[in-house]
């Protein structure tokens, strides 16, 4: 009889065709797909070639112009040409051109591509946002990511689990971005190093599956392998209808061995916002009032979806953005755009000044689309704000959730959405 085993364990023993597996152990596991964008792309494609092997199933291969797309200059240009004829030459299924694309992390959840029970690799640090649907996702270098291309197979260390119980009721104006800002300011950005992040508790169960794939996109800023989530009736719900293809949903068993268990106090996780430099360096967003602003993104593959659209709008109908604030909306898919014209959010965006931009992974990464100049401070619905994360290294980027980067970008400083109406 198999040991009792985590999520992470069970998923990963099944694609290794083995019983059970243990932390720590090596493993080579069969993948049901691989990812890469028009920067990490045409790496793993350089591999493919050398392997020549072509590769292992056109269906499992997904790849996605985000970053720069549209192309933002020549080498750009470039880059998603690599990965446009690589994908017309194999008869890739799941190539996205650029009227159909979104940033990647939204985009294969919204399209079903990825579902409960997949082992997913992609060359991008934040594939493990699928761990909200109870998939093992995560990420890797692209030489790993053009061997699985290749071969449709990767190797794994085992990891430990590490379980994230959070119980109770948010207080107002708190989101799933705040609990994933409280946690990663409570265990710090190593604290899950190589590590499932497993979160579970009533407050979990209770979140959409727009937050809880918020909350998995950030696992790897705690240092995490992957962030995983149990299938339930509000994921099943969900999937219905989108994800058309059969799943398999595991369960970590009762008595499984986890590293650790952190326990949270929802009652405790009131609307966050980290500092400069790092993730951890979370403060409430009550004791961040007297930072001013010059820029507020809301978007990115962790809140540019349509319940993080409509939590900004919320903000941002009847008020204007403040003269000395760009604000810039980036919707995190077509689809997720077009549902804002149809649901009248553009006008609320428009209305308030804001820009408004096509799906891209833009201003996150320092890419395009919003960048910052020497000594400027952005508050930023993204995962990320290291140094010159943005722009200019004497920048800053602080990390909150969409309607605290709405309320903000009215404000013109770090303000809850509660402020504007005390103005």
């Amino acid at each position: 009889m198999a040991r009792p085993m985590t999520m992470a364990e069970k998923i990963l023993a099944d694609h290794a065709g083995l019983d059970e597996v243990v932390p720590g152990q090596l493993i080579e596991c069969d993948l049901d797909g691989v990812l890469a964008n028009d920067i990490t792309a045409p790496i793993a494609i350089k591999t493919v070639r050398e392997i020549g092997a072509g590769v292992f199933d056109p269906t499992k291969i997904f790849l996605v112009p985000d970053h720069y797309s549209p192309n933002k200059d020549i080498k750009s240009a470039e880059q998603t040409k690599v990965t446009r004829d690589f994908a017309h030459e194999m008869g890739i299924t799941h190539y996205f051109e650029q009227g159909c694309m979104g940033i990647e992390h939204a985009l294969l959840p919204e399209k079903g591509i990825v579902g409960p029970g997949d082992l997913i690799i992609g060359a991008d640090s934040h594939t493990c946002t699928y761990g909200g649907i109870g998939a093992f996702s995560t990420g890797v270098g692209s030489t790993d990511a053009g061997v699985g291309m290749a071969t449709g197979r990767a190797w794994f260390k085992v990891p430990e689990t590490i379980r994230i119980q959070v119980d109770g009721e948010l207080p107002a104006g708190a989101s799933a971005k705040d609990i994933i800002l409280y946690v990663i300011g409570k265990i710090g950005v190593d604290g899950a190093l190589y590590c499932a992040m497993e979160f579970a508790g009533s407050t979990i169960r209770n979140l959409s599956v727009e937050g809880r794939l918020t909350i998995a996109n950030m696992a790897i800023e705690a240092g995490g392998k992957a962030g995983l989530f149990e299938v339930d009736d509000v994921a099943r719900a969900w999937l219905d209808g989108r994800c058309e293809r059969l799943y398999k949903e595991y369960h970590a068993d009762p008595d499984c061995t986890y590293k650790q268990v952190v326990r949270i106090d929802a009652a405790d996780v009131v609307p966050q916002v980290s500092w400069p430099h790092l993730p951890s360096n979370t403060h409430p967003v009550a004791e961040s009032r007297d930072i001013a602003i010059d820029q507020a993104v809301i978007g990115s593959c962790t809140n540019g979806r349509i319940e993080d659209m409509r939590a900004a709008a919320d903000v941002l109908r009847g008020r204007t953005v403040d003269p000395n604030v760009r604000c810039i909306v980036i919707p995190a898919t077509q689809g997720v755009w077009l549902q804002c014209v149809h649901e009248g959010l553009m006008d609320v965006f428009i209305d308030a000044h804001c820009v408004v931009s096509t799906p891209t992974c833009g201003p996150c990464l320092g890419g395009y689309m919003g960048i910052l100049a020497a000594g400027e401070r952005c508050v930023s619905s993204t995962n990320r704000n290291f140094v010159g994360r943005m722009g200019d290294p004497t920048s800053e980027v602080y990390l909150a959730s969409p309607a605290v980067c709405a309320a903000s970008a009215v404000a013109g400083h770090i303000a809850l959405p509660s402020d504007l109406d005390q103005a």
